[in-house]
């Protein structure tokens, strides 16, 4: 019978050929030949045309140096200009990131703990009960767990003229979706408690600590915590929404101030860049220390995991986990763990991808709504990872899409036809004047003016619009300003039980705000 040192010494030759094979792996993998690049940029090119997107850039980090960086299309669809390398974009999402490395500072530093409960430095947050109140820590905030649902609150920050502490004050009223710690609810409100904890701790703006620890040392001269910044900088991306046919039209931005520690950071790939070297290099830039490995190892470990859709197993088998990190969200992909967040901004879109394993970072900035980014990601993985006969990702996802609008107008066409009862409301356009509440959101006002009706917002002055009549008490909302990231809208009244308008309700199938949490109530 074989001894125990026999199988010791097996497994330990065993072991040497694995890390062999490894390292010979590893090694191939080190350099990007130049055909490779040039296959990606031609690639860049075709989906920029095929996604009637107007412009758009993209950087690749490998080893610690940028290998790519490139600009595609233009700043403004209308007013031309060429976007480069250097362009400034808004990165939305992609801020918290920087939102969660900066605590991940003050932890180093010894100020504060991942698991220090947020009301010992927000007293005034409190949320749906007083044991989540009590327990929430700044890992949750981090991770997506607090219990709301995706974007639950985010009414709050839209165009309001709220500072961050008052909208996290409101932010008692909203309801849980699933219980504390029990599921995943991406939230804007939570990063913005978070922004308020690194202000508590410091006596600095959220916008002061980014500028000092991370833009600073990381030479990033040209990046910007506020849209209120841009104003006479050179070489800014304009945002764009879209017109009735889907095309790409114009916008400009709106100075949301009280979202910047989740979403608010413009820059350009090349500075995103260095910010995907400090990132793969786990708190390192250039040999100095900005956040500990520790800080760097618990913001990609998995706070939250989530599961993997059935669809999702579909498009990509390879994938057996999706989880939140802090700041970050990570899964698996070709035996690899791969660090990712999007950015969604009213009229940009992009995304960040980290490949620890291969000192690989992609970043892509664009100036459009599409989902353009996604596949352009996936490809540049897919090319760099050595994938052979790899999908084509951008016309898998056309294709996708265009079988998703399809199957839409089969089931319209299908779906019974619901046509407006004619005739007036049922009540006299004044009997639906007033002033309405709601305790989450503020005082909303309904004006007759020159014979029609007018929702005008106090919370959001930009907000608002003329009310066209559609069916009994039900009107159609005509926003008084085009924002990208509104919908079709209706107003709906409430009749009390002594016959009287009681409340309203806006309706809206909006995929970034639920309106449904406003409830108004007719108080005047």
């Amino acid at each position: 019978m074989p001894s125990l040192h026999y199988f010791l010494q097996f497994r330990h030759a065993l072991l040497l050929v694995f890390f062999a094979l490894v390292q010979v792996q590893t090694q191939a993998q080190q350099t990007v030949k130049p055909a490779e690049l040039a296959t990606l940029d031609a690639y860049y090119q075709q989906a920029l045309k095929d996604w009637d997107v107007p412009g758009m850039a993209i950087a690749i980090v490998k080893n610690d140096s940028v290998i790519f960086a490139k600009g595609y299309g233009v700043l403004n669809a209308t007013a031309g200009g060429q976007v480069d390398a250097n362009t400034v974009f808004g990165i939305a999402s992609n801020t918290k990131a920087y939102t969660a490395a900066a605590l991940g500072i003050l932890v180093d530093e010894g100020k504060i703990s991942w698991d220090d409960p947020v009301a010992k430095y927000l007293p005034y947050l409190q949320l749906y009960n007083p044991y989540v109140t009590q327990s929430l820590n700044i890992k949750d905030l981090l991770s997506h767990r607090a219990g709301f649902k995706t974007f639950s609150g985010d009414l709050l920050w839209y165009h309001t003229t709220y500072s961050r502490r008052q909208i996290l004050e409101r932010a008692k009223h909203l309801e849980p979706e699933y219980g504390f710690r029990d599921g995943y609810g991406y939230s804007n409100l939570m990063f913005i408690a978070a922004g308020e904890v690194i202000e508590a701790v410091t006596g600095k703006t959220w916008e002061a600590f980014i500028q000092e620890r991370f833009f600073l040392p990381l030479n990033m001269t040209s990046s910007y915590t506020s849209v209120t910044q841009l104003a006479g900088k050179p070489n800014i991306a304009s945002p764009h929404g879209f017109d009735e046919k889907g095309k790409p039209v114009p916008t400009t931005f709106r100075p949301w101030d009280s979202w910047n520690p989740a979403a608010g950071i413009f820059t350009s790939v090349n500075q995103q860049a260095q910010w995907m070297r400090l990132q793969l290099n786990r708190g390192t830039y250039k040999g100095k220390r900005i956040f500990s490995e520790d800080a760097s190892q618990i913001m990609w470990t998995a706070h939250n995991p989530f599961p993997v859709t059935r669809q999702a197993e579909r498009m990509v088998p390879s994938t057996h986990f999706q989880a939140a990190g802090l700041g970050w969200m990570m899964s698996d992909y070709e035996g690899r763990k791969v660090i990712n967040h999007g950015g969604g901004h009213e009229g940009m879109n992009s995304r960040t991808v980290l490949v620890p394993e291969e000192n690989l970072g992609v970043v892509i900035l664009t100036n459009s709504m599409s989902s353009i980014m996604t596949p352009v990601a996936n490809y540049t993985i897919d090319k760099l990872f050595g994938k052979e006969n790899g999908r084509d990702w951008s016309k898998f996802y056309l294709d996708l899409m265009a079988r998703g609008r399809q199957a839409e107008k089969d089931a319209a066409a299908k779906a019974p036809k619901v046509k407006p009862v004619k005739g007036k409301p049922t009540m006299p356009l004044q009997a639906y004047t007033g002033t309405y509440n709601s305790p989450f959101y503020g005082d909303a006002t309904i004006r007759l003016q020159n014979g029609k009706l007018e929702l005008h917002l106090a919370p959001a002055p930009t907000l608002g619009g003329t009310l066209k009549h559609w069916q009994h008490d039900i009107f159609d909302l005509e926003w008084k300003n085009n924002y990208a990231l509104l919908t079709p809208t209706r107003v709906r009244f409430l009749v009390g039980e002594d016959g009287t308008i009681a409340g309203m309700r806006l309706d809206a199938n909006n995929p970034d705000f639920h309106f449904s949490e406003l409830k108004f109530t007719k108080v005047q």
